[in-house]
C-alpha cells in the first residue's frame, strides 16, 4: 500500500536522524566520563578509545529503543497535525491498523536490540572490565612514573622513581615504603634493575640502607645496609570468572545459574527487548493529538513515559537482586501490566469509548 511504504519511508528518516543526534550525544558523555577515569588511574589512558566504544555499544539498546519511539511519535503526531490520519480514518481503518505497517518496519530494529541486550552488553561490559581489571592489576613496577610516588596494586607498597633509562628495566634513586607481614620498612638504592628469576619478577637494588620497625610489640629499629637486594614485583592475577560481575556473565550462565543476582540482570536483559516491544503500541497512543494544539505535549509525555519505564527496570532488577520480588512476577508485573495496559488504552481510543457512552448505553439497556 503506498500509504504503508511513505509511512516507513518517513519513519526511516527520522529514526535515522534521531539515532545520530543520540548517539553523538552518548558518546561525548561516555568520553568526559572516561577521561574522567583515566585521570582517576582506573583506565588506561591508552584505552581511552576503546573503553568508550565498548561502553556505547552496551548503551545501544536503550538508544535504539527511544530513537524508535521518538521517530513514531514525531511521525504520527506530524500525521496528526497535517490531517493525513482524517484519510486513513476516512478509509475505513482505525488506529490499531496503524500497529500493522508500525511492526513491520520496527521489526529489524526489535531484532537488533533483543540481541544487543541479551549478547551484545554483557560482551561489551565484560571487556571494559577486563581492560580495567588489567590496567589496575599491572604489575608494580609498571605503575612507577618517574619522579611521582606510586602505590602498588595490593596497596602494601610505595614506590619512588628518580629517573629510568628507555628501555624501563633499570634506574636510578629508588625509594620503596612497605607495610606487609607486620614489618613497616624503608628501602633506599642508589640504583636498580629487574632481573627474572624463576617463574618471578625481581627488583634487584644496589648500593641502599633498609630500616625495618615492627607495627607491633617494642619498636626496635633495625637498619642495614646492601650492596645488592631482591625484591619481589610480579604483578597479580587477574580475577577469575566466577567472582565477575552479573553484567560481564552472558546470558546462558545467567539461566544455568539463577541465583537472585543473576535473574536481576536476566530480567533487565530481557525487560530490554520487551520494553522495545512495548514503546510500540505506546507511541501510537501518545501520537493521538488535537490537530489544533502543539505537539510539545505528547513529546513531553512520550519522554516521561520513557523514563519511568526504564526507572521501573532498574527498580525490579533491585527487587529481584535483593530477593523482594520473584522473577516472574516482576516480568509479569511490569512489561505484563504495560502490555494491558496499552492495549486497553488503544482500544479505548479505537472504538472511542467514553463513560458518557457507557452511561448512555447503561441507561437505554433499563427496563421502561
Amino acid at each position: 500500500m503506498l500509504f504503508h511504504s511513505s509511512l516507513r519511508k518517513e519513519l526511516a528518516r527520522s529514526f535515522g536522524a534521531t539515532l545520530v543526534v543520540l548517539v553523538t550525544i552518548v558518546m561525548t558523555m561516555t568520553l568526559v566520563r572516561t577521561l574522567s577515569l583515566a585521570t582517576k588511574g582506573t583506565v588506561n589512558p591508552e584505552d581511552i578509545l576503546m573503553v568508550m566504544g565498548y561502553t556505547v555499544l552496551g548503551y545501544l539498546p536503550p538508544i535504539l529503543t527511544l530513537s524508535l519511539f521518538i521517530a513514531i511519535v514525531g511521525t504520527l503526531s506530524r500525521m496528526y497535525r497535517d490531517s493525513e490520519t482524517v484519510i486513513w480514518f476516512g478509509a475505513g481503518r482505525g488506529l490499531s491498523a496503524l500497529l500493522a505497517p508500525l511492526f513491520r518496519f520496527a521489526w529489524p530494529i526489535l531484532l537488533v536490540v533483543a540481541a544487543l541486550a541479551l549478547v551484545i552488553w554483557p560482551w561489551a561490559n565484560s571487556q571494559t572490565q577486563e581492560l580495567k581489571e588489567r590496567y589496575g592489576k599491572r604489575g608494580d613496577l609498571e605503575r612507577v612514573a618517574p619522579g611521582q610516588f606510586q602505590e602498588s596494586a595490593s596497596g602494601t607498597r610505595v614506590f619512588f622513581l628518580d629517573k629510568d633509562t628507555p628501555d624501563n628495566k633499570s634506574g636510578k634513586n629508588i625509594f620503596i615504603a612497605t607495610n606487609e607481614h607486620g614489618k613497616e620498612s624503608v628501602t633506599a638504592a642508589r640504583s636498580g634493575r629487574i632481573v627474572e628469576i624463576g617463574q618471578g619478577q625481581f627488583l634487584l637494588l644496589g648500593n641502599g640502607q633498609r630500616m625495618e620497625t615492627p607495627t607491633k610489640g617494642p619498636k626496635e629499629i633495625r637498619v642495614s645496609e646492601f650492596d645488592e637486594y631482591a625484591a619481589r614485583v610480579g604483578g597479580p592475577q587477574l580475577a577469575s570468572r566466577d567472582s565477575a560481575p552479573a553484567k560481564t556473565r552472558s546470558t546462558l550462565t545467567l539461566v544455568m545459574e539463577p541465583t537472585p543476582v543473576n535473574l536481576g540482570e536476566l530480567g533487565w536483559r530481557l525487560g530490554l527487548a520487551l520494553a522495545a516491544f512495548n514503546f510500540v503500541v505506546i507511541a501510537v497512543i501518545v501520537s493521538n493529538v488535537n490537530p489544533r494544539a502543539g505537539r510539545s505535549g505528547n513529546l513531553v509525555f512520550a519522554l516521561f513515559a520513557f523514563v519511568i519505564y526504564y526507572n521501573l527496570l532498574n527498580i525490579g532488577q533491585s527487587w529481584v537482586t535483593t530477593g523482594r520480588a520473584s522473577f516472574a512476577g516482576f516480568m509479569l508485573a511490569l512489561h505484563g501490566g504495560v502490555f494491558l495496559l496499552s492495549a486497553l488504552w488503544l482500544a479505548k481510543q479505537h472504538n472511542n469509548w467514553t463513560l458518557l457512552r457507557f452511561a448512555r448505553r447503561a441507561k437505554e439497556a433499563e427496563p421502561a
